[in-house]
């Protein structure tokens, strides 16, 4: 093999290695992405079927309901336009409460209702995650006369 074919297979070696290595990275980037949703975009069908995503808003008051094995827990998120009823399995956090802001990540089940895989709550009284605030001030001025 000439020097100039071997420099050639080379570069063409390093450009595949380099393809499949971006290609591999692109997928691990795509399927580990979660969107945001409020309950209002929820209600209108715009979240994903089949894909995990986030719900964010406030705990409906009176919403909370324990299930008798202790750890299951329904609860409605609402951005005051909509509510989605909730289902989730596991420890909440100290800070969940109703009338508080949350943002549950999970999907869709086969019954329609949103079950989470994980629950994160506000951490102060100041603080609401921005995806959530905009959510209710979309929602605010959509009910404003």
């Amino acid at each position: 093999m000439k020097p100039r074919h071997k420099r050639l297979a080379l570069i063409a070696g390093v450009l595949a290695a380099l393809s499949l290595a971006t290609a591999l990275v692109l997928n691990a980037m795509n399927s580990a992405i979660v969107f945001f949703f409020s309950p209002t975009q929820v209600m209108a069908d715009e979240a994903p079927k089949n894909k995990a995503f986030r719900i964010g808003g406030l705990v409906k008051e009176g919403s909370i309901r324990r299930e008798g094995d202790g750890v299951t827990v329904q609860f409605v998120v609402t951005d005051t336009a909509y509510d989605v009823a909730v289902t989730y399995a596991g420890i909440l956090p100290d800070l969940f409460k109703e009338g508080k802001g949350a943002v549950v990540q999970g999907r869709i089940g086969d019954s329609g209702r949103f079950v989470a895989s994980e629950v994160l709550a506000k951490h102060d009284e100041n603080y609401m995650p921005p995806e959530a605030q905009h959510a209710l001030d979309t929602a605010k001025k959509s009910a404003a006369p």
